[in-house]
């Protein structure tokens, strides 16, 4: 009878290690280190088209946009991710003296894609949502114009806001600027919608 051999779980001090020393960059999670992928033509022309919105309208403001580079740590759940645009507001926290792993998030803005979807939404979510400090969380599509807006509420519900063509604005209050949509998907080529079936009765 074949005996299964254990896995061995990384422990957080170990991670970073492994991290800071490696050519690539992985998420932290229960012990297990995973690769992050990487992302299509269009995902990168909206990420940095965002970084460069945000950072623009946040110019003279007491908050900074940091791209995918910089790692997030959630500390109730013991999360280290890379949000594809984070920023913060006031003073920021970070794990150590390395200063590479930000606590203190205020916006987190994720890029869809097929493979990442679910996660984004779902789990991914769940963990970000045990961020005391997170206010906003930006959902942005990579298939139309389309931005979805979680906001915090004072009883720790999360209001769906849509914003959705390039003539919209998106108001984020916990910033305090608006973000165009155009600015965000400039140069992005969308495919063509599916046409619909037609479902009236033939006679």
């Amino acid at each position: 009878m074949a005996v299964a051999t254990p896995i061995h779980r990384l422990t957080e001090a170990e991670y970073l290690k492994l991290e800071r020393q490696a050519d690539f960059k992985s998420e932290f999670f229960g012990g297990e280190m995973s690769a992050r992928s990487g992302g299509s033509r269009w995902h990168s022309l909206i990420a940095t088209n965002l970084a460069r919105e945000f950072s623009t309208r946040l110019r003279g403001r007491p908050c900074v946009a940091y791209s995918s580079d910089l790692r997030v740590k959630a500390e109730a759940s013991g999360l280290y991710t890379y949000p594809d645009l984070s920023v913060v507001c006031g003073e920021q926290r970070f794990v150590d003296e390395q200063v590479d792993a930000l606590l203190n998030p205020t916006v987190f803005v994720e890029v869809l894609s097929d493979s990442t979807e679910a996660y984004d939404r779902g789990k991914k979510f769940e963990l970000y949502r045990q961020i005391p400090s997170l206010q906003e969380y930006l959902l942005v599509s990579q298939r139309e114009p389309r931005i979805e807006q979680f906001i915090r509420q004072s009883g720790g519900e999360w209001l769906l806001r849509d914003a959705v063509g390039l003539n919209t604005q998106l108001a984020l209050p916990s910033l305090q600027i608006n973000v165009t949509l155009a600015e965000v998907f400039a140069n992005v080529e969308f495919p063509p919608a599916t046409a619909r079936p037609d479902k009236t009765p033939r006679t």
